[in-house]
C-alpha cells in the first residue's frame, strides 16, 4: 500500500463510489474497484456453508448471520445453486449446502460468475464505446493487466483459503446478531 507521499496509484474495495484528496501538493482523486452485492453475498454464502460443511442451512440462517436480504440473498442462492457450487434442498428441512469441497471452488471463479460486466471503463466494451481516443490510448492496456493480475490472484485462492479458521468465523457471526 503506498503511503501517503506516494504518487503511485492506489486500488482499494471501498464502499464510496470515489474520494479525493490532497496529496503531494495537489488534489488525488482515488476511485474505487469494487464488486457488486451479488459477488458480496455469493462469497459471504459460500464462506457460510464451508465453515458449517456437515450442515443444511436455511437462506434466511445466512441472512440473519449477516444482516443481509434473505430476499437478494435467495436470488444469489439460485444462481450458486445453477451453477452447481451449491446444492438446493427443498422442504421443511431445505435449505443450502456445499456441493463441491471447498478446495475444489476458485474464488477467481465465482467472482467471473457473479460479476455481469468486468469492463473497468468503456473502451473494454467495444459495441457500447463512445471514447474518442479509444484506437490510440493505452490506458485500455495498463488496465487490462491491473484486471488480469487481480483475477489471477483470485484464481490462485479458493474458498478453502478464504474459510481456514471455521470457528473463528462462526464465533464471529454469532456476535453479529
Amino acid at each position: 500500500m503506498p503511503s501517503a507521499g506516494d504518487s503511485r496509484a492506489r486500488w482499494d474495495v471501498v464502499p464510496q463510489p470515489e474520494r479525493a484528496r490532497f496529496e503531494g501538493g495537489r488534489w488525488r482523486r482515488f476511485g474505487s474497484v469494487r464488486l457488486t452485492l451479488h459477488s458480496d453475498y455469493a462469497l459471504r454464502a459460500l464462506l457460510f456453508l464451508a465453515a458449517r460443511p456437515d450442515d443444511v442451512v436455511s437462506i434466511g440462517e445466512i441472512a440473519a448471520a449477516y444482516g443481509i436480504s434473505a430476499h437478494h440473498l435467495a436470488k444469489v442462492a439460485q444462481k450458486l445453486g445453477h451453477t452447481q457450487y451449491v446444492t438446493l434442498l427443498r422442504g421443511p428441512k431445505g435449505g443450502l449446502r456445499l456441493a463441491r469441497a471447498p478446495q475444489a471452488i476458485s474464488i477467481g471463479d465465482v467472482v467471473r460468475q457473479f460479476e455481469p460486466d468486468m469492463a473497468l471503463v468503456e473502451c473494454f466494451a467495444p459495441e457500447t464505446n463512445t471514447c474518442p481516443i479509444a484506437r490510440a490510448c493505452g490506458l485500455k492496456g495498463i488496465l487490462a493487466g491491473a484486471q488480469a493480475s487481480f483475477l489471477a490472484h483470485l484464481d490462485s485462492h479458493t474458498l478453502a483459503d478464504a474459510a481456514d479458521r471455521p470457528q473463528a468465523l462462526l464465533q464471529l457471526l454469532k456476535r453479529s446478531r
